[in-house]
């Protein structure tokens, strides 16, 4: 859950914290109070769109910072997130979120006190808080959201199959278009293809290999520093071990080592730390005798051969020829082949593989229809269901004789299904307002506070089914009064049990039923008007449901009247 919302230099909220609590959350006020702010500082929060029109000048910057304390599977989910992230919670488990929104634009977001992308606010977001609002309602209208809508509905067995049917389809068109693109361009892919394979000849002629030319770098500079080379390696044998081409008699490198050993050793018997050194000097010894084998081999090997030394400079004129026209070195020219090889298969034209991309093609399509059907029987099982619990949650909205229903119809209007992306299935919600009524999608058959009540009763039920814990609800009331708004209390307090609820709401009838009531009210007495958030309960409670009853926040009657309804929906709730 959201323990704690902080929201600084947004809107009309200069600084106020809103300290939440489980179950339903209300937050009322005045009309321009700073309602919508809150929302807003939510979805910063999570991810969402910053506007720095919304930022105060006065600092400059709009801070919105939240606490979760998380658990269960959502917990491991984030937890384990964030961590490959290199953040963490603290000490006591919660974790902090933050978002900084400057004038200019600039966004930052910090998670467990590191500074992150602010998608991650997004990741999180999509696993905690689901915001439920008008514009949610107005997206829900649209045909594409509404099988969308269906399909979460259905549960995560249809969801796999979903997947699997997409995944179908991706292949189904790829093979489609392939063989259609190979027929359309058969002579363009012949001169394509005949290109190719004169560079591929070339290559295989001269058979470059991986590293081939730094290895012929370096034997050339070998063999044309040839008696270079041998002179060096003379000089230092014969200075290491004397006698390689050597008639004087001074001595080597090994014969001093010897000589210097020997005197130490002599006197290791007085003064152990000489009978070290004597150790270490019989090593390098070793060591200098090592390196003069080495040397007489290489002297033995060192040839300068002038037939070796031509073939070298043909073959690397070979491969500049191929890295002048392929690639800037030997890799390079390597790798266009290994292309090139794989190319050619791709534009073969051939009647073998056509016929068999065709044979593919229609495997495919089976396979696209067979899972296209599978989705057709999953949604309309799932369109009974879900048209029967929304119907139960309208009876109970005040629409007793209304009901939903879900029509799964043919992609594309026609008789025959056309598959799509999706499947070959388009979803309509429509509405029979009372008996008698035609059945009208929900756009043109239902009036504003049907609406309303009508996507609070499909919010209810998706919510029902799971989701993040934490469920936010923008004045979806909007348009309902009366005992419909008494039912929707019930259902939002009925939901609060499994969730966290958050709602925004001008409906005494509504607020009555919250586990905890916050109210954002204006402040007039400076030059700047701002706005804050309170707790209110007893006495302050009461005066806020009178002033949403009828704006009298004093009157004695008002006041009855707020308490008569603070006890009915006290009952109800214990009930």
């Amino acid at each position: 859950m959201l323990e704690e919302l902080r929201i600084t230099g947004l809107g009309v909220i200069d600084d106020t914290t809103l300290p939440l609590a489980p179950g339903m959350n209300v937050i009322t006020g005045e009309t321009g109070a700073g309602k919508t702010m809150v929302v807003t500082g939510l979805g910063l929060l999570f991810g969402g769109r910053a506007d720095a029109g919304r930022v105060r000048a006065d600092p400059g910057r709009a801070v919105v910072e939240g606490r979760l304390r998380l658990a269960g599977a959502v917990a491991d989910t984030v937890h384990a997130r964030i961590a490959d992230a290199g953040a963490e919670p603290d000490d006591d488990g919660s974790l902090l979120l933050s978002r900084t929104v400057t004038v200019e634009g600039r966004s930052r977001a910090h998670v467990g006190g590191r500074s992150m992308p602010v998608a991650m606010l997004g990741e999180v977001g999509e696993q905690v808080v689901a915001v439920h609002g008008q514009s949610d309602q107005l997206r829900l209208l649209r045909p594409a959201e509404q099988r969308a809508a269906l399909d979460r509905f259905a549960g995560a067995e249809h969801e796999k199959l979903l997947e699997t049917y997409r995944e179908a389809y991706v292949r189904w068109r790829a093979v489609e278009d392939d063989l259609a693109d190979r027929r359309r361009n058969a002579r363009q892919r012949s001169q394509e293809a005949d290109l190719l394979r004169l560079g591929l000849d070339e290559i295989s002629r001269v058979d470059p290999q991986p590293g081939e030319d730094d290895e012929l770098k370096a034997e050339v500079q070998r063999l044309e520093h040839a008696e270079g080379l041998r002179t060096a390696a003379a000089v230092a044998a014969q200075a290491l071990a004397g006698g390689i081409e050597s008639a004087d008699d001074t001595p080597d490198a090994t014969a001093l080592l010897g000589t210097a050993r020997r005197t130490l050793e002599g006197q290791a018997s007085v003064d152990a730390r000489l009978g070290e050194l004597a150790a270490r000097v019989e090593e390098a010894a070793t060591l200098v005798g090592d390196v003069s084998a080495e040397l007489s081999a290489y002297l033995g090997l060192l040839d300068a051969d002038p037939a070796r030394l031509e073939t070298i400079y043909e073959r690397r004129a070979a491969l500049r020829a191929l890295t002048r026209k392929y690639a800037d070195d030997v890799e390079g020219v390597i790798a266009w082949a290994e292309h090139a090889r794989t190319r050619l298969s791709e534009l073969d034209t051939s009647d073998e593989v056509l016929e068999e991309l065709d044979r593919e093609r229609q495997r495919l399509a089976g396979t696209v229809g067979e899972l296209a059907g599978r989705l057709t029987a999953a949604r309309q099982e799932a369109a009974g269901r879900f048209a029967e619990q929304v119907s139960v949650e309208l009876a109970g909205l005040a629409m007793p004789h209304a009901r939903v229903q879900v029509a799964v119809l043919p992609r594309g209007g026609g008789e025959q299904a056309e598959p799509g992306p999706d499947g070959a299935d388009e979803v309509e919600l429509r509405l029979l307002a009372h008996p008698g009524a035609p059945s009208l999608p929900l756009q043109k058959g239902a009036s504003g506070g049907e609406l309303s009540r009508v996507m609070l009763a499909i919010e209810v039920v998706f919510a029902g089914a799971g989701g993040p814990p934490t469920l936010v609800f923008d004045e979806v009331d909007a348009g309902v009064g009366g005992t419909a708004a008494v039912e929707i209390g019930r259902r939002l307090t009925r939901l609060a049990r499994t969730h966290q609820v958050l709602v925004v709401t001008h409906l005494p009838q509504v607020a009555a039923f919250a586990d905890r009531h916050l109210v954002v009210a204006k402040d007039t007495g400076g030059a700047v008007t701002t706005s804050g958030v309170r707790v209110v309960e007893d006495t302050d409670r009461a005066r806020e449901l009178a002033r949403m009853l009828a704006g009298l926040p004093d009157s004695d009657l008002g006041i009855a009247h707020a308490e008569e309804l603070l006890a009915v929906a006290a009952r109800e709730k214990r009930g």
